[in-house]
């Protein structure tokens, strides 16, 4: 059964608020409204409709809609559209979905390229720095278009200081790339790797940027302690 998100966003919040005043301990409280966001995020999981592909793992399911959520209330995300990358998985894994959360639906499922100093098959290191050559991880929105050397690629702007905020200037971009092809696994066994953006297959770059540009939510997900502790946007 699918379940309309939109609607569900207003009950989400509304539910958040203890009608009882027995007990206002800020903590109990707290515990209570997270306790009850994640059993409705669980709801969300379990009602999506896979189209055939494999679902995110619901722990970086349940981070990634936490972001999101926060972002929507800030105005800084104008499409319901969340995309979610697990840099926990192989590189040789499709580790790249993209949701649309009006209708519930998973729409794309693919490989995506980490930075090349982040990592061989699996991505373990993670950087804010110019010239790192790294991927940065967190909570992103997704800028303009434009034509560059790779062609048609996307713009994002990192919304977690100190952990993704240089990614514009970094130049750190959404684009298609050769060595983001599937096919590159027989040859050398995984993925191969950017200068820190998230590339994807040129089969599905077009496709994929038309989706998610104009102020959607990229997640970029590792189970990273440093980050966990950092981030204002996840508990």
């Amino acid at each position: 059964m699918t379940y309309r998100i939109l609607p569900l966003l207003l009950v989400f919040f509304m539910s958040f608020s203890p009608k009882s005043t027995t007990n206002t301990d800020p903590k109990l409280l707290a515990s209570a409204a997270a306790n009850n966001f994640a059993a409705k995020v669980e709801i969300i999981y379990h009602s999506l409709d896979a189209n055939h592909f494999v679902l995110p793992q619901i722990t970086c399911f349940k981070k990634a809609m936490e972001g999101f959520y926060a972002l929507k209330e800030k105005g800084l995300i104008q499409k319901d559209i969340l995309t979610v990358i697990d840099f926990s998985l192989s590189s040789t894994k499709k580790r790249l979905w993209v949701i649309d959360l009006s209708n519930n639906t998973i729409l794309y499922n693919t490989v995506v390229s980490h930075g090349m100093n982040s990592g061989g098959e699996y991505a373990n290191s993670f950087s804010n720095s110019a010239s790192s050559n790294k991927s940065s991880l967190g909570f992103y929105t997704t800028g303009e278009t434009y034509n560059g050397k790779h062609g048609l690629s996307l713009k994002l702007d990192g919304q977690e200081k100190g952990i993704n905020s240089n990614a514009r200037s970094r130049a750190v971009v959404v684009h298609g790339a050769s060595y983001a092809n599937p096919s590159i696994l027989k040859s050398q066994g995984y993925l191969g790797r950017s200068q820190g953006c998230p590339a994807i297959p040129e089969a599905l770059k077009t496709q994929i940027i038309k989706t998610i540009k104009g102020k959607s939510c990229i997640f970029i997900y590792h189970p990273s302690r440093s980050y966990e502790i950092t981030s204002k946007l996840i508990s």
